[in-house]
């Protein structure tokens, strides 16, 4: 797990949705279920969706204008609206990273940012259903944002939202290349695996956040 130690006090923390409090919004493991759901054919859509979807994540195309260019690039025997319904439905919690966040955010009245790669009707659907903006300061979402990890310059822009120095801040990812780029610019960074919240919290405990 890769962290960068410091004794400045942690004052906000930045974390990733996917993979670290929600499932993942839309990844390989989805577009197979979507397939044998639909009758697709796997590497054609995998083949479109790596062509289209980070313009998608960037916030350029709608949620139905990429799925035009993946799976109603020709006449199918479902709807758009069946198939986001699909999409919408992979997304589920990870119950004790969320709980996790809250009570570290009530006991250290820390700032709570979202720095994530997610396209609008996905991140909107993901921010709703799961309630993160009843805990969730602030959203910087590449669909809001316009430009995507590993662009250091979003978690400069989470910096200048949160106002809060660098040396203040964690960041905690599933993705060991992102948390690398944080951390180049000075953030503190935890590599979270969802099977083991419990190295998470030893990794913030060195960190000063504790509840115990």
């Amino acid at each position: 797990m890769a962290t960068n130690s410091t004794s400045a006090p942690v004052t906000a923390l930045f974390l990733d949705i996917g993979g670290v409090m929600l499932t993942n919004g839309w990844d390989r493991r989805s577009r197979e279920a979507a397939a044998k759901q639909f009758g697709l054919d796997i590497d054609e859509l995998n083949d479109r969706h790596r062509m289209t979807f980070d313009t998608y994540e960037a916030g350029k195309l709608s949620l139905d204008e990429y799925l035009k260019r993946v799976v109603f690039c020709r006449e199918q025997p479902f709807t758009v609206e069946q198939f986001r319904t699909f999409m919408f439905e992979q997304s589920a919690p990870y119950p004790e990273m969320i709980d996790l966040v809250k009570a570290l955010k009530a006991r250290y009245e820390l700032k709570i940012a979202v720095v994530n790669n997610e396209g609008r009707e996905l991140n909107e659907h993901r921010i709703k259903t799961f309630r993160l903006n009843e805990f969730v300061d602030f959203f910087i979402s590449s669909c809001f944002v316009h430009f995507r990890k590993p662009d250091a310059d979003i978690w400069k822009v989470a910096l200048d939202i949160a106002q809060v120095p660098k040396e203040d801040v964690v960041y905690i990812d599933d993705r060991p290349m992102f948390v690398q780029v944080a951390q180049g610019l000075g953030i503190r960074g935890i590599t979270h695996n969802y099977k083991n919240v419990g190295k998470t919290k030893d990794a913030l405990a060195a960190m000063g956040l504790t509840l115990d």
